[in-house]
């Protein structure tokens, strides 16, 4: 039986060169997301047993779709797609219950190895990344937890991304008035008492792309 796979990218191009390349091996795609959110819709309707997710994608982010994938569908194994190399994604990736961290310039060989690697359910990195890396921020006792739930950093990225607040509570299916308080703890949480200090967080955090 062939491996169902869900692609999640807001790039068409990306995501319909990814499906043909994977069903030219053998897998089945199963489901298409454009954003973070209908990434976690279709994994639990469909229950795939493999996510493949861009880290920056607009809603929600790769690292937290895949947070909240690990809940809904836990037989889900996820690779994650990036641009990036730095020690805090790949950190927070794997801590998120990311399995695969492949950059995106990786040629299509690797891209299929780091996807049988992780339906095995053993952890890839990227060679770019470096595996030095993974055991550097793997080892790292003395980097903070991010202290925001996962609803806040939804809604911090929402805020983020220049959405208002009737358009968050719209997009997660919350009231307005829990929406601001959403805002409102972020912003205490944070000592960030602004909307463009908000985005400068996030950019830095990698939740929006600048």
């Amino acid at each position: 039986m062939a491996i169902r796979v869900l692609l999640a990218d807001d790039h068409v191009v990306m995501r319909q060169g990814l499906k043909a390349l994977l069903e030219g091996a053998g897998f089945e795609v199963v489901g298409e997301a454009d954003d973070g959110q209908e990434a976690i819709r279709l994994a639990e309707e469909l229950h795939p047993d493999l996510a493949v997710l861009d880290l920056a994608m607009p809603v929600l982010n790769g690292i937290d779709a895949a947070r909240a994938i690990r809940k809904v569908s836990d037989r889900t194994r996820i690779l994650l797609l990036t641009m990036h190399t730095q020690e805090r994604f790949v950190l927070e990736s794997f801590r998120a219950g990311v399995l695969g961290y492949i950059i995106k310039s990786a040629a299509a060989d690797e891209f299929l190895q780091a996807i049988r690697t992780v339906c095995k359910g053993k952890r890839y990195l990227s060679p770019d990344a470096s595996n030095v890396i993974l055991e550097k921020c793997l080892a790292s006792s003395d980097l903070p937890e991010p202290c925001l739930a996962d609803r806040e950093r939804q809604v911090l990225q929402l805020v983020a991304e220049g959405n208002t607040s009737k358009e968050i509570a719209d997009e997660l299916g919350i009231s307005v008035k829990t929406a601001e308080s959403h805002r409102a703890h972020v912003m205490e949480k944070l000592q960030i008492h602004d909307t463009a200090g908000l985005v400068r967080y996030a950019i830095r955090k990698g939740l929006i792309q600048p």
